[in-house]
């Protein structure tokens, strides 16, 4: 009754098996899925976080914010949000 996998074939039940092979589930989120979404996200976080660590300060997290306010920050030698703002000047009025 053991799992195809086990090495040693001497359990009572297929849930005996299972329970000695130390089983985990390896991604359940709400509703199932896959981690896809879970690691796009962990991935926009830690390059937002160092970004931070840069002290460029990008005006979200996604990832199109982040890379657009490390490259301004490389283009011009600053650190986008602290440094500068991306804004352009306004024109003057007479």
């Amino acid at each position: 009754m053991c799992r195809t996998g086990c090495k040693t074939q001497d359990h009572a039940s297929w849930g005996e098996c299972a329970r000695a092979a130390n089983m985990r589930v390896a991604y359940c989120g709400i509703g199932g899925g896959d981690a896809t979404a879970q690691k796009k996200w962990d991935d926009e976080l830690s390059l937002y976080r160092q970004a931070r660590a840069q002290g460029i300060q990008p005006d979200g997290t996604t990832k199109n914010k982040v890379v657009a306010a490390i490259k301004a920050s490389e283009k011009v030698g600053a650190a986008f949000g602290r440094d500068f703002s991306a804004a352009s000047p306004l024109p003057v009025v007479e």
